[in-house]
């Protein structure tokens, strides 16, 4: 698609999908705004794109003041916004682990708080034709063992989503997109044929999967979608799972050892 002369924020933007929503929204002629706390990568992704086309700022979005920096610093860098893509997140752990109290509102904070405040500080920079899609997850309403951190910012995401969708009516669309496995490794070698074989496409995901929906969630073509989540997971949250049927088995854990 093209996106010339666009504004598009990604947060989460050094590794990952939000690294590849960086270079694919580059490529398509749309200026970039990133924050993420990995200086390396970030280096290694400056250093391929001109600077008048990719602001990237080190930072800790589960930080207020980092996120009030970020935002000032896209409104002097391009005055406006376009698209606003809710990306970063990380996980504690859960009650297995354990996950304390710290951590468990650290996931929130970056999760959860950081997508709501990033558009409380922008949205007066959003165009008529802004689109804010977050990243959610199929976390959001699924789970295995000792995901709790995670799991509860995802499907806090979810909830976010809706309701900024009517909040911001006539102002942003706003969309989720859960993804499930997708490959962020590069590595092809490090999955088994049955990682892929399991998944009714009969693959893994590519980050390119998700970027394409972020697009055309971005694009002129969802104009009539707002407050929706889509799920890209290759059917895997549609199969029913049932030991000893089409070629399932659960092998029940150890004592000490979590479920597989």
């Amino acid at each position: 698609m093209d996106f010339k002369d666009k504004v598009a924020v990604v947060t989460g933007g050094a590794n990952g999908i939000g690294r590849a929503l960086v270079e694919e929204f580059l490529k398509s002629g749309a200026r970039v705004a990133s924050i993420d706390l990995d200086r390396e990568a970030a280096q290694d992704l400056t250093s391929r794109f001109d600077r008048n086309q990719l602001f990237f700022m080190e930072g800790d979005v589960a930080i207020e003041s980092t996120l009030q920096q970020f935002a000032q610093a896209i409104r002097v860098q391009w005055g406006k916004v376009d698209y606003l893509i809710n990306n970063a997140c990380i996980s504690r752990g859960g009650i297995m682990t354990p996950c304390s109290f710290d951590d468990f509102n650290t996931v929130l904070r970056i999760g959860i708080t950081a997508p709501y405040l990033l558009t409380v500080l922008l949205q007066d920079s959003f165009t008529d034709q802004a689109s804010i899609v977050n990243i959610a997850s199929t976390r959001g309403t699924m789970s295995q063992p000792n995901t709790e951190s995670y799991s509860a910012a995802k499907g806090g995401l979810l909830a976010l989503t809706y309701a900024l969708s009517i909040s911001l009516a006539g102002r942003a669309r706003v969309n989720a997109i859960s993804p499930g496995w997708i490959d962020t490794t590069n590595d092809p070698a490090s999955f088994s044929s049955a990682d892929h074989l399991q998944h009714p496409v009969k693959r893994v995901g590519h980050p390119s999967d998700i970027v394409k929906m972020v697009f055309f969630l971005c694009s002129e073509a969802s104009s009539f979608m707002t407050g929706e989540n889509i799920t890209i997971d290759g059917g895997m949250s549609k199969q029913m799972i049932y030991h000893g049927e089409h070629g399932w088995t659960y092998q029940p854990p150890s004592e000490g050892t979590e479920p597989r």
